[in-house]
């Protein structure tokens, strides 16, 4: 029997971020497609082997789960390089997006095939996950988790490699065991107060009022945690995130420089990079592109900084505020320069962009995690009271 196999996954308007097994896997993947030819040209076929997996994902989908199926995609890095290439557009679903299940499909197939966890036969490998994600507040409170939670267990997805380094002609089929969906804003309170192995380590957070704003590419979640529970009355969802901003970057370099960025995920490098951070090659010289980010940023930043203030002045008695997510990774000097000239909230950002990017992956996997193992305890629980209940009858006897 196939032993189901965790998976933890943020499917982000920026990028797909995923925990898989024991954390032996981890796959960070531009949430961009783009649809594509079964049979693409590459340069140099011989030696597709030898280049990065992750560079060159090509593959099939084939799921009733999908609007259209059976399309043929290329995923990530690959598809930014094309004409036709897609991204979320403002004021989608994420949970009723055919583009959202492509790549959470399309990276339990890389996992299952590059893992050892699933036996291969005939090309073939069956792949059994209990999966961890998670939607925006604004969707769980409008009941679309019950929807996308269904689609993905009701069937059986086929995942087919087509020109993919070392996957070609491989194909997956992916079952789940369970899928749990969780509200983003309280996966990241999650995060905050436990590791890893799911010991609390903010004592301090634990019976405070805080918020959590969660700066996504399409979408802005402001979490009231109090009492260790999220406040579904007073949490919010707003329809605005950074994406729109890094689309308008991108017009304007384009307009007045005359630079094509393949996507947003070259605006996020050029905004957030350590070093020629607003620079950008020109005909090969450096030119400078901070006047364009900055009255953009600033705009967006200036909204993301009014939906805090609307929500702390409904809720008088929060102690401190933490900005998580990839937007707030891009407007972190904006917001807090706007704050030290304003209300001087007590707000807090994580120095380390990584940890504020790969936050919710890490707290799916954590709360995916204490899943299994109650479940297994259970499990255990019921076969200890089975034995002794059937050793009691035979002593009745």
């Amino acid at each position: 029997m196939t032993k189901s196999r965790i998976a933890a996954i943020d499917v982000g308007n920026d990028a797909l971020k995923g925990n898989y097994g024991k954390l032996e896997n981890e796959y960070y993947i531009p949430n961009v497609v783009a649809p594509d030819l079964e049979d693409r040209p590459v340069i140099g076929i011989e030696e597709l082997d030898t280049k990065e997996v992750l560079d060159n994902i090509h593959i099939r989908i084939h799921s009733p789960a999908l609007s259209e199926n059976n399309i043929v995609y290329r995923v990530g890095n690959l598809a930014t390089k094309t004409t036709n290439s897609e991204e979320l557009d403002p004021g989608s679903s994420k949970s009723e997006e055919d583009q959202t299940l492509v790549m959470l499909l399309a990276s339990l197939a890389l996992d299952a095939v590059s893992s050892e966890a699933f036996k291969e036969k005939n090309g073939v490998y069956d792949a059994l996950y209990t999966l961890g994600t998670g939607l925006p507040l604004r969707e769980v409170k409008e009941g679309k988790d019950v929807g996308y939670r269904s689609r993905l267990l009701s069937s059986v997805h086929q995942v087919e490699f087509l020109v993919t380094p070392k996957h070609q002609g491989k194909k997956v089929n992916i079952k789940f065991d369970e899928v749990k969906v969780y509200p983003e804003g309280f996966a990241a309170y999650v995060n905050l107060i436990m590791d890893n192995d799911l010991k609390v380590i903010n004592k301090e957070l634990i019976d405070k009022q805080i918020l959590i704003q969660d700066i996504g590419g399409l979408s802005t979640d402001i979490a009231v945690i109090r009492n260790r529970n999220v406040d579904d009355d007073k949490a919010q969802g707003f329809n605005i995130g950074v994406s729109e901003s890094l689309e308008q970057i991108r017009e304007e370099i384009r307009t007045r420089h005359g630079v094509e960025l393949d996507s947003r995920r070259d605006v996020v490098d050029i905004i957030t990079r350590k070093n020629d951070r607003n620079h950008i090659m020109v005909k090969g010289s450096r030119t400078n592109v901070h006047d364009i980010t900055d009255h953009i940023l600033l705009e967006i930043a200036k909204k993301e900084y009014r939906y805090l203030r609307n929500v702390w002045s409904k809720n008088s008695q929060t102690e401190i505020c933490y900005f998580v997510g990839g937007g707030s990774a891009v407007l972190k000097d904006y917001i807090k320069a706007i704050n030290n000239k304003m209300d001087g909230y007590n707000i807090e950002f994580f120095e380390d962009e990584s940890e504020s990017i790969w936050m919710m992956a890490n707290a799916y996997y954590k709360l995916i995690t204490d899943f299994v193992q109650k479940n297994e305890k259970n499990e255990e629980n019921k076969k200890e009271e089975k034995v002794e209940k059937e050793e009691n009858t035979t002593k009745a006897k």
